[in-house]
């Protein structure tokens, strides 16, 4: 579809409100999902990263890399395994996830350069961003009871420092962090990039804390993709839990919004990373997509 100069025109005065709203402002993205497996959504995430920082707006990406860990691993003949979710990490694990996420983090950062952006790769280890400590793990039994399960390098964040963050965004360059943590004994932990995300956008007191999914958003009837809800209040999430609407994977990443939204990020948005162009359409348009959440 070829549009007019009107509805070019049109599009941009739409805009212009949204422009003025998060002009100076820090979004935060965490960068995962199908979106960062297909070229034609991986290119549309950063050319909207670059576009953000042009009109004013300050985005820094928090970025996952679950399936190209799992990918070496297996490609080196190691055994995956996870406990509700989070891989269990040994140290030889932990050489694996911190060798793919360096070779993702620098991927993404070139595609933004060579984007017209600017872009400064990063991970929590570097000036003691990230502060972490071993998240300990449990394992439900078909009794019903709880057992301790030793998750090996998986970190909890304990601390984030933004100093770093806020001078690389002062010089104009787009941060892109690697969710690994620095341990008390300089020890790297892998850590869900969520919760990194999550807790960076706390930090750095951001107006936006983006989540890129496989899903349309958060579903009234699980069964009917056509039932995203809109807006979500933070006091609502326990309900849908318990109602079992929210179940799996969707879990962890609506508490970490909750999260953001208690230490004082204004919105938490869940948005479906496999749509085309998913960040312009939810921060410069009138109707949005996926599900917002607010206090």
């Amino acid at each position: 579809m070829v549009l007019t100069a009107q509805e070019k025109a049109g599009i941009l005065v739409e805009a212009l409100p949204y422009i003025k709203k998060f002009y100076g402002k820090i979004i935060v993205v965490k960068y995962g999902g199908h979106a960062m497996l297909n070229c034609e959504l991986k290119r549309a995430v950063m050319t909207d990263l670059v576009l953000m920082k042009y009109v004013g707006m300050h985005p820094v990406v928090v970025h996952g890399g679950g399936p190209d860990i799992s990918k070496m691993l297996k490609r080196l003949g190691k055994e995956t395994s996870f406990v509700n979710g989070l891989r269990v990490t040994d140290a030889e694990t932990m050489e694996v996830v911190e060798m793919v996420l360096g070779r993702l983090n620098k991927e993404i950062t070139a595609l933004i350069n060579r984007l017209g952006g600017r872009a400064v790769g990063l991970c929590g280890k570097d000036a003691n961003l990230v502060m972490a400590t071993k998240k300990p793990g449990k394992v439900r039994l078909a009794d019903g009871s709880e057992v301790e399960q030793d998750l090996g390098f998986v970190g909890r964040v304990t601390q984030v420092n933004p100093d770093l963050l806020l001078s690389v965004i002062q010089q104009g360059y787009i941060p892109v962090v690697a969710p690994i943590g620095l341990g008390p004994d300089g020890e790297g932990y892998n850590i869900n990039a969520d919760t990194v995300a999550g807790k960076i956008a706390e930090a750095l007191g951001a107006d936006k804390l983006i989540i890129l999914t496989d899903v349309e958003g958060i579903l009234s009837d699980p069964a009917d993709k056509n039932s995203v809800i809109s807006v979500l209040r933070v006091d609502d999430i326990p309900e849908l839990v318990a109602s079992g609407k929210i179940s799996g994977g969707m879990i962890p990443k609506l508490e970490c919004c909750a999260a953001a939204i208690k230490g004082g990020v204004k919105q938490a948005h869940i948005l479906d990373g496999r749509v085309l162009h998913a960040i312009l359409l939810e921060v410069f348009t009138d109707e949005g997509i996926g599900t917002m959440v607010l206090p």
